[in-house]
């Protein structure tokens, strides 16, 4: 089991397929692992109209932001697999 105390973080990313790609291989290998998502669009910035202007202009491959964790243990291997 993965908890905030004994995992570490092994990459972060904006890219779906990247995220996508590294998920499959840590499955693959039996490394369990725990991603966190944040809608960079969402983010609390002050002064920030998304609202009122909508999304045009913003690149859509970049408004999420992927963080992989995995077990401290598992974590030198984690890093070899994914390069």
């Amino acid at each position: 089991m993965i908890t905030i105390f004994n995992r570490k973080e092994l990459i972060i990313t904006t890219d779906m397929k990247r995220q996508s790609d590294i998920r499959n291989i840590l499955a693959n290998n039996n490394i369990n692992y725990v991603i966190k998502t944040t809608n960079l669009q969402n983010a609390p910035v002050v002064g920030a109209n998304r609202g009122r202007t909508g999304s045009f202009g913003i690149n859509q491959d970049y408004s999420y932001e992927y963080k992989i964790f995995v077990h401290k243990k598992d974590y030198d291997r984690a890093k070899l697999l994914i390069r």
